[in-house]
């Protein structure tokens, strides 16, 4: 989170502690200094995928194919410098920042209301200045940048600290990133992310000294000014009455600065005429309104001591540099051999958040691009609980009771005030033969081994009895087709044209470029495609968890949205299937593609009537409520509304059952591009029709 205000601070107050560098001449410098060790940037990825994320649409689930070619760009630059970069990754969200994390989910719900009503509004996305992140971009960074062949590290505690760790024990020149922490941590420089102009290599780097000089302070102050103005230990609401004080007795008011700028400087003042003892520490946690943890200074002040280091506020026997905080927590997994290599796994950013779970049965999920006011679509969280369930019964296996461990979830969905964690009951998935254990998924081997992942994978998402023919598919393809029977199975609202709608996304993205994709222009933006875009996009981690529990029967690469997903295609395929197009023109006119459409579609079709589930033609239209069109979201008009796609079992090809209706009375077309007819309503919707008209011109 880092220090509010301080960095603006630092720029309009503190000018000589924020100046321009060359990353290339500093590089170079290294080298001369530093003959036998090449120059290497530390990167604190969480604060910099915000900036990284550069595609002109955001708000559709995800230009990933271009992000992917952005982060290749961004590589190349630095290497072609001679620059080794080492990514870090939040792998965990620390106890003592649960507060805090809380809250800034609560906001982005907030924010992410603001935006669906602009879409709402507009039919467009919103400017930048309403930015929001992709979901799961964090997650998928990771895995990027991997695959790319850069060093990424998922963390056992808070990045920031592991970051200016590895930044002052490996001789870093430098930190990027954008987070004031990095201005409090006596380690090497810190450069911004913000600044960074890729095509020269410059950005700005911070200097703690010049903002010490500034403020009248020595570097060993600066934990103290940090806790003292308010960050992740120490909450700003208990410091409000210190800053009265501060600020009636400092003499460095400047009527020209706002408030927060005249606070950091009579804090600085304040902190700048006491000892440097911890009695002056103890004082001031008498004085403040610390509550019953008066502890929250010393922690606070602690927190900000990377190893080897100590503190003139802290006793040298009272130091005790941040333990590895999941290192040791083992309660909820006792075989050591399983818990070193999850442990080994997440570091080296191979798996999905199954050693947060086997360490202390706990997990979260950040926000998603949802809209809340749309009732028919659960929150993703909600969606896929039943196949986390599953996971979670394979994880952590049951106890000689036969029972499982509840897994403590903190995941963000309208309606979850976040008040505790959501207490989770593990459930056994129905796999073949019985479920393996993890010792036999992880590390036995053969063929037999193999096929048991892949059907525990399966069973995960209720799809046990289907392995035969996704083994047939593509690997890619088959992850993707997994997904969307689970989700049209568990989401009844999802119709034939939703369907239709992400087939022909994964048939028509295959061989699409980053920059063809980039010039693809949307008229307008659908605020339901947008929601099932995000749900989707999330559904892919929930494959990643699967994945990493089951021993990996599928490569992670596999499972990315770069190779099943893309926001905009996405979002012309929705359209234009809700609209009544042609098979032609969904497919753009690749006649290659009709069998893998038919045969896709009917996979999933009969996955879903296995769980007494038909598939119902829903169309929207252009998605807009207004008028005559209020009969296609009318509840009653649903319940009789029974058009259904029957899967054509023996051949394939017999026709293509495309039952959108046609608006204006265009003439559409069915199967091959050369065979046509009109659509025609049923018999029982004309006094439907008619009702509602009458209804409405009355």
């Amino acid at each position: 989170m880092g220090i509010k205000g301080l960095q603006g601070f630092v720029a309009r107050v503190c000018p000589d502690a924020c100046r321009t560098v060359d990353l290339r001449e500093m590089a170079e410098k290294h080298r001369i200094d530093h003959p036998d060790f090449p120059p290497v940037i530390v990167v604190d990825a969480m604060s910099c995928v915000r900036h990284w994320y550069t595609p002109e649409s955001w708000v559709c689930g995800g230009q990933w194919r271009e992000y992917l070619a952005n982060l290749e760009d961004f590589i190349k630059a630095f290497k072609a410098a001679g620059i080794q970069l080492v990514f870090y990754f939040d792998g965990v969200v620390e106890e003592k920042k649960r507060d805090e994390w809380i809250k800034r989910r609560l906001q982005n719900n907030k924010e992410i209301a603001r935006i669906f009503q602009f879409i709402k509004t507009h039919r467009k996305q919103p400017g930048r200045e309403m930015f929001s992140i992709p979901s799961a971009l964090p997650t998928f960074t990771r895995f990027a940048l991997k695959s790319l062949g850069q060093k990424t590290i998922c963390t056992l505690q808070e990045a920031d600290f592991e970051v200016a760790a590895y930044g002052l024990q490996h001789n870093c020149i430098g930190i990027l990133g954008q987070d004031s922490d990095y201005l409090i941590y006596n380690t090497c420089p810190y450069f911004s992310i913000a600044k960074l102009r890729l095509d020269r290599l410059v950005t700005e780097v911070y200097s703690r000294e010049d903002l010490c000089r500034a403020l009248g302070l020595s570097l060993t102050h600066l934990p103290l000014f940090a806790c003292l103005l308010g960050n992740d230990v120490v909450p700003e609401s208990l410091l409000e009455g210190f800053w009265h004080k501060c600020l009636v007795t400092s003499p460095h008011k400047n009527n020209s600065y706002n408030r927060r700028a005249n606070i950091l400087l009579a804090v600085a003042n304040y902190i700048s005429k006491l000892p440097c003892s911890y009695s002056s520490l103890k004082h001031l946690e008498e004085i403040l309104p610390l509550g019953s943890d008066k502890t929250l200074l010393y922690r606070g002040v602690e927190s900000y001591l990377l190893p080897g280091q100590q503190s003139p506020w802290i006793p040298p026997n009272l130091t005790n540099c941040q333990p590895l905080s999941l290192q040791q927590q083992s309660a909820m997994c006792q075989d050591k051999e399983i818990f070193q290599l999850a442990k080994e796994q997440h570091i080296q950013s191979e798996n999905y958040t199954i050693f947060n779970i086997l360490s202390n049965g706990e997990i979260e999920c950040s926000n998603s691009l949802e809209d809340e006011c749309d009732t028919e679509i659960p929150g993703q969280a909600l969606i896929y609980r039943p196949a986390r369930q599953h996971i979670y019964s394979v994880l952590l296996e049951s106890g000689k009771g036969g029972g499982y461990p509840l897994v403590k979830e903190w995941f963000v969905y309208f309606g979850n005030p976040l008040q505790q964690p959501e207490l989770i009951q593990p459930i056994q998935p129905s796999v073949p033969g019985g479920t393996p254990n993890l010792k036999t998924l992880w590390f036995a081997k053969g063929p037999d081994v193999e096929k048991q992942r892949y059907s525990t994978f399966l069973a995960c998402f209720h799809l046990q009895d289907r392995m035969e023919e996704l083994q047939a598919l593509e690997a890619p393809v088959a992850a993707f087709c997994c997904l969307l029977a689970y989700l049209m199975t568990q989401v009844s609202s999802l119709s034939l044209e939703d369907l239709n709608a992400f087939v022909a996304l994964i048939l028509c993205l295959k061989g699409k470029s980053a920059a063809q994709l980039a010039d693809l222009q949307l008229a307008q933006v659908d605020s339901r495609a947008v929601h099932l875009g995000a749900v989707f996009v999330r559904g892919l981690t929930t494959l990643l968890m699967a994945n990493s529990t089951c021993g990996f029967p599928f490569r992670m690469d596999d499972l990315m949205p770069w190779e099943v997903f893309d926001g905009k295609l996405f979002q012309q395929k929705y359209q234009q299937s809700h609209q009544g197009c042609s098979l032609e023109e969904l497919l753009e006119g690749n006649e290659s593609l009709y069998a893998p459409f038919q045969n896709l579609k009917s996979f999933i079709c009969k996955a879903c009537m296995a769980k007494k589930r038909t598939i119902q033609s829903r169309p929207r239209g252009n998605g807009f409520i207004t008028g005559t069109q209020q009969m296609e979201f009318n509840p009653m008009f649903q319940q009789t509304h029974r058009s259904s796609f029957v899967p054509p079992y023996h051949n394939q090809m017999r026709g293509f059952l495309w039952r959108n209706p046609q608006p204006r009375g265009r003439e559409y077309r069915v199967g091959h591009p050369d065979r046509r007819r009109r659509f025609h309503p049923p018999p029982w919707v004309i006094p439907l029709l008619l009702r509602h008209v009458e209804k409405f011109e009355t």
